[in-house]
């Protein structure tokens, strides 16, 4: 899945968008791929003399992941959009440097009617970087 695809399915666009493609898909998992462009503006504060990608922003791509994932197994909301509603036993493990290939893997561990709860991981080079625990819901959109 491409990045049109993508953006079809989920409301994240540039410059938050933070899925690139989309590896492989089944109603229980996704491995998605973002490639850490050494231009990305964050890089510019982040740290100057040392960049290194924000671990929030290695938590958001696996939550981008995740409502991918989502649209996937739910039925279409036209009027609604996934959004976080928990995050637990998160660990920063590796540091994600520009030119990375992020590989984001995320697992539907539970659904209970709207609620979906997931657990991902993200890697370089088969390096472990992130691992968290979330939980989504589709929230009606203003």
């Amino acid at each position: 899945m491409n990045t049109e695809a993508i953006q079809q399915l989920i409301p994240h666009r540039a410059p938050f968008l933070w899925v690139d493609e989309v590896v492989a898909i089944d109603d229980q998992r996704i491995h998605a791929r973002k490639r850490i462009d050494p231009e990305l503006d964050v890089f510019r504060g982040h740290y100057p003399a040392f960049p290194v990608l924000p671990g929030v922003l290695q938590i958001e791509a696996a939550f981008q992941a995740g409502a991918l994932l989502i649209a996937r197994l739910a039925p279409p909301m036209p009027d609604a959009v996934p959004v976080v509603t928990r995050l637990n036993n998160v660990q920063f493990r590796q540091l994600v440097r520009p030119g990375d290939v992020l590989d984001i893997e995320v697992e539907l561990t539970e659904r209970v009617a709207n609620a979906f709860f997931l657990k991902g991981k993200t890697q370089v080079n088969g390096k472990v970087t992130t691992r968290l625990e979330f939980a989504c819901a589709m929230v009606a959109a203003p």
